[in-house]
């Protein structure tokens, strides 16, 4: 079985699938390699993405060619360092996140890797930070949003992106398979989750 650092298994590939796609596709910095080490010594290391996911991340804004992104749930930051990494240089990244805590991590790591111009943390509930955004007349100026924070407020979260994209924007958002729950017939959670137009 495969292991990330610190972490368990978090997919759902067959072990040698898994093991491809790492070994083969997945590149990390020196510095994400860092956050991603000191990151696996906390409590809380699950809630982190992988180094393959992170590539995902990048490729994705670079193929939508984001200027401005927009991330619900930042933790210690790695997919914050993956995104502002692969934006251009006048890129902008809003991050949301209630944790001064884990968030004060992943702020040493995006200065050493020379994004932090580009991440403006919003400390504080991400419903309210959005709300405030579309206050703001902030709305249709995102063009790509990764939503990984607190899973039951991913409907809310969800609802409120819609109106901050322009058309053709992109949403990821993690964990929407619940480690397969979502194929057992006996699992009731509802999901309310539609795709947009």
């Amino acid at each position: 079985m495969i292991y990330h650092v610190g972490m368990a298994r978090r997919s759902l590939m067959p072990d040698a699938v898994e093991r491809y796609v790492i070994d083969g596709f997945t590149r990390e910095s020196e510095v994400q390699r860092a956050l991603r080490t000191e990151t696996s010594t906390l409590p809380n290391a699950g809630m982190q993405i992988g180094a393959d996911q992170g590539v995902l991340l990048a490729m994705l804004v670079r193929l939508v060619g984001a200027r401005r992104s927009l991330e619900v749930g930042t933790f210690t930051g790695y997919s914050a360092l993956a995104v502002a990494a692969a934006l251009p240089a006048d890129g902008r990244l809003v991050c949301c996140d209630i944790s001064d805590e884990w968030t004060r991590i992943g702020r040493r790591y995006w200065e050493r890797a020379g994004v932090a111009a580009r991440i403006d943390l919003r400390l504080g509930p991400a419903a309210d930070t959005l709300n405030g955004l579309l206050r703001d007349r902030q709305a249709g100026t995102f063009d790509f949003a990764f939503i990984d924070a607190d899973k039951t407020g991913y409907d809310t979260y969800y609802e409120s992106l819609p109106a901050a994209h322009p058309r053709g924007g992109l949403i990821a958002i993690d964990n929407v398979l619940w480690q397969g729950a979502v194929a057992d017939p006996a699992w009731s959670m509802p999901i309310r989750w539609r795709c947009g137009n």
